[in-house]
């Protein structure tokens, strides 16, 4: 019998739920394996009283819900944990304390679920000798190796959902309406949604964009009779020859600095340039909370019964990912060596500008 550890690092996403339950199902079921559940991501691997073993029973009803019962966290790098000394920030490498738990705990093998920051982590420990196997997850959609990722179905659907019920109420009062959605090197939320939603600006980090640009779409709506518009942007869209925004207040200490205020940064500029009433609404973490989509939760079940079969087959330092609808295997060090974004041939990209929506270029 092999015991396997499982945990979801960085940020959480729909469909994390659907993951644990497919590896904890195909591994009791199938392999005869048993599974211990890491709390925290890799936190659980230096604290104590983090681990703890997963029944069928553990996974029951889990499918439909979002976040991950084993929680996650995206500061818990043990390579470079973050704590305070003396009233200081300080980083300190606990990897050998990681490597010891897992082999006191008796564990054979680490299922890890994360996006790019978590799998460079298993890569990294892969090195030290941990038997790893890695499964994508970001709703940013902006892993490499992998078409789609979950999460990001579930976080387009709510990005035009807000698209759709903004739509209505722009319409009314002849408003420019900005609807900030998640997307820090990739706009394929931006994108999806901007396009189902049917608006009429699109911002990507890919696409460097120009105010004036922006305005004149504006302005040529308003000539047709159009009095609002509708800009979808993703939070690390950023003008030409500008910088990405951030966040001026962060409440933890210990975490990165986080993007923020692209749309409100554009919104005081265009307020300066057009005579519309300008609203801006940022959808944030509402992207990554409640339900998975049905589709999150079939290719969470997917990927995590493939990453079984990768343990039973002992291919490890590979990572599960999608082709051609279809999983497959990669190894995680050529995963995640380049990002996943909205390159200029992309034909939903190409679509799009066809039917007249600006990217601000």
């Amino acid at each position: 019998m092999k015991t396997i550890g499982i945990l979801t690092g960085g940020g959480d996403a729909p469909g994390l739920n659907a993951v644990i339950r497919a590896v904890v199902k195909t591994a009791i079921l199938s392999y005869n394996y048993k599974i211990m559940g890491i709390e925290d991501g890799f936190e659980g691997l230096i604290k104590p009283g983090k681990m703890r073993k997963l029944t069928l029973k553990d996974v029951s009803g889990i499918l439909p819900k979002g976040g991950t019962i084993l929680g996650t966290t995206n500061r818990g790098n043990p390579f470079a944990y973050k704590c305070k000394e003396d009233g200081k920030i300080v980083e300190k490498d606990y990897s050998h304390i990681v490597m010891h738990n897992v082999r006191e705990a008796g564990i054979d093998a680490m299922i890890v679920v994360g996006g790019d920051g978590t799998l460079a982590i298993a890569q990294k420990f892969f090195d030290m000798g941990m038997k790893v196997v890695g499964v994508p997850k970001t709703i940013d959609n902006d892993l490499n190796a992998t078409e789609f990722t979950f999460g990001f179905d579930s976080a387009v659907d709510e990005a035009t959902d807000a698209v759709d019920r903004l739509h209505t109420t722009a319409e009314s009062h002849h408003r420019v309406m900005l609807i900030e959605v998640m997307g820090r090197n990739a706009g394929w939320i931006a994108l999806f949604s901007g396009v189902a939603g049917g608006a009429d600006v699109i911002l990507m980090p890919e696409i460097p964009f120009s105010v004036d640009s922006i305005v004149n779409k504006i302005n040529e709506r308003n000539e047709r009779g159009s009095k609002f518009s509708i800009i979808v942007v993703a939070e690390g869209a950023k003008p030409i020859d500008g910088d990405e925004s951030y966040q001026e207040v962060c409440v933890d200490r210990l975490a990165p600095r986080r993007l923020g205020g692209a749309a409100e940064r554009l919104a005081d500029t265009l307020f300066e340039k057009t005579e519309h009433e300008i609203r801006v609404t940022v959808l944030g973490h509402l992207q990554r909370g409640g339900s998975p989509s049905a589709y999150d939760r079939i290719l969470g079940t997917k990927f995590g019964a493939a990453a079984v079969r990768l343990v039973s087959r002992e291919q490890w330092g590979m990572m599960v990912g999608l082709r051609n609808a279809q999983t497959y295997e990669i190894e995680i060090k050529e995963a995640i060596g380049e990002l996943h974004t909205v390159k200029p041939d992309d034909d939903l990209l190409i679509s799009a500008k066809e039917m007249g929506i600006c990217f601000g270029e």
